[in-house]
């Protein structure tokens, strides 16, 4: 009998593991009191047990640039590795397996997905690679992203690694209230992307899905700095207490706007767009507070504007809002975004705009497919079309709907 065989037929319960077995199960088992910093070199000690070498974990930085490598004992430290035009970075975009042949072995790329959200890509090098090397490391990859995600909230290091610039306090705040940037199941997905990364301040986002239903907020608050992020941080806190209360979008709207009022006065305002998806009908229903309006994306290209009927920011006391609705076709995607995405001027002192911006949307919608690919290729891709100027938080959201299983 090999190490990979199981003893059969006597259905007691003091079975002899299998070597993939007891190879994944030492993850869960020794892994979930470990402290953070050594989990890396538990999957470097796991992973050198399928005779896997120059193993490597990294982790995507903040702009969504580079993939850099988690230190620890037993990892092969190695240079941060650019997303765009490396192999760890294709593996990454694609979110799929990348073997590279080299002299001594394969070089393995796995994408690490934690509930879809890309957090990096963990790295092997064998000797040869056979089916049950690539089921088990898959397993071992998916386990891996699940402690990464588990271990993140209370530990600075993944933090420290994914840092490649000084950050500000207010996108320090801004960080810490997101939920993760892209989310994916089998009706819906979503994925969105901040700018500046490292010195945003008034835009956040929001989500959650609650049974069949997808509930997403994006606000843009006035100002710079500290006071935009700490009123970003009133505006989601009020809407997921709103939310969670089970009401309706109008209901929300009201709440977030006396949360504003009370808390800064009259002379400030937050922009808002408050969004309901059924995921088993596709139907949507929104209420813009101010935003500008989202686009349409189907068959890969902007077929519309969504305007309607719109209300006061949040914080000015507007009326009741009228609701906002609209059936998708499976594949349809939405993009939320804030101002700042088409109101910076470049060199020549025009303003981006909006036309530029479906433009561009439409372009890469042709060769980027993937909805996380697509938007992380739209943000970067606008940032240089901008001329590189971000004076102004540009936010983007991607929502796309799958249709009913």
């Amino acid at each position: 009998m090999t190490g990979g065989e199981r003893q059969g037929g006597g259905g007691g319960t003091d079975q002899p593991e299998g070597f993939g077995e007891e190879l994944l199960g030492a993850l869960p088992d020794r892994g979930h009191e470990l402290p953070a910093h050594l989990l890396g070199p538990l999957v470097a000690r796991q992973v050198g047990g399928l005779g896997g070498r120059e193993i490597s974990i990294y982790l995507q930085d903040y702009g969504q640039v580079w993939l850099v490598p988690l230190p620890g004992e037993g990892l092969a430290a190695g240079e941060p590795q650019r997303i765009d035009g490396s192999d760890a970075g294709r593996a990454f975009q694609e979110a799929r397996r990348v073997e590279v042949p080299q002299a001594d072995g394969v070089r393995v790329y796995l994408p690490l997905l934690g509930g879809g959200d890309q957090m990096g890509v963990m790295a092997v090098t064998l000797s040869g690679v056979h089916d049950a090397d690539r089921r088990l490391l898959r397993r071992i990859a998916a386990l891996v992203a699940d402690m990464l995600v588990a271990k993140h909230g209370y530990t600075d290091l993944f933090f420290r690694v994914r840092r490649r610039e000084p950050m500000s306090v207010a996108a320090e705040i801004q960080w810490s209230l997101l939920p993760p940037l892209a989310m994916s199941t089998p009706r819906v997905a979503l994925a969105g992307t901040l700018e500046p990364a490292y010195d945003v301040a008034g835009d956040s986002f929001d989500y959650a899905l609650n049974g069949d239903v997808l509930h997403v907020a994006m606000v843009d608050a006035m100002g710079h700095g500290l006071d935009a992020a700490t009123m970003a941080t009133v505006a989601i806190g009020a809407y997921r207490h709103a939310r969670r209360t089970d009401v309706g979008l109008s209901e929300i709207y009201a709440f977030m706007d006396r949360a504003i009022a009370e808390q800064f006065g009259p002379d400030h305002f937050v922009t808002a767009q408050m969004m309901r998806l059924d995921t088993m009908t596709g139907r949507v229903q929104w209420v813009n507070a101010g935003h500008p309006a989202p686009l349409l994306i189907r068959g890969h290209r902007v077929v519309r504007r969504l305007r309607g009927p719109t209300t006061l920011p949040v914080g000015f006391g507007g009326h009741e809002p009228r609701i906002n609705e609209l059936t998708l076709e499976p594949g349809d995607r939405i993009m939320c975004f804030t101002d700042g995405l088409i109101e910076e001027h470049g060199a020549d002192g025009e303003e981006f705009g909006e036309e530029q911006l479906i433009g561009w949307v439409d372009r890469i919608e042709r060769t980027a497919h993937e909805i996380r690919a697509v938007a992380r290729s739209l943000s970067h891709t606008l940032e240089r079309a901008r001329g590189g100027i971000t004076t102004d938080d540009a936010t983007l959201l991607l929502i796309e709907w799958r249709g009913a299983d």
